[in-house]
């Protein structure tokens, strides 16, 4: 399956990156902000998209948003927003938004892997 991680913070997305392997995902494509990660979307069906909340120019927000009204063959991609706010109107806006799952950093693989398998059940 393939994976797409967006997250402005390199170092986010190489820690994203290996969890990922750590529970088997191989095939991980990155994206550094959520045009770039349209952009990849356009030519690549997604099976799965973890995306930091919190980037410039385009949020992980404003990305769940395009993606979910796009009407393309990833409009239906599970998604699963990360950030460091676990407020309740941020899950709240997120799940309006189309986000299927929430995760809080910090986190480890057997987290990521919660949070995954609840969303591709």
């Amino acid at each position: 399956m393939n994976v797409l991680i967006v997250d402005d913070y390199n170092t986010m997305l190489r820690i994203m990156k290996n969890l990922l392997k750590q529970i088997g995902y191989e095939q991980v494509d990155e994206a550094t902000d959520g045009q770039m990660a349209l952009g990849l979307m356009k030519d690549k069906q997604y099976g799965l998209v973890i995306s930091d909340w919190n980037m410039e120019p385009m949020t992980g927000l404003d990305l769940v948003k395009a993606v979910r009204s796009g009407g393309d063959h990833n409009a239906n991609v599970p998604f699963i927003m990360v950030t460091a706010e676990s407020k309740t109107e941020n899950v709240i806006a997120a799940r309006q938004a189309g986000v299927n799952n929430y995760i809080v950093k910090p986190f480890d693989a057997a987290t990521l892997k919660e949070k995954i398998d609840a969303v591709m059940a």
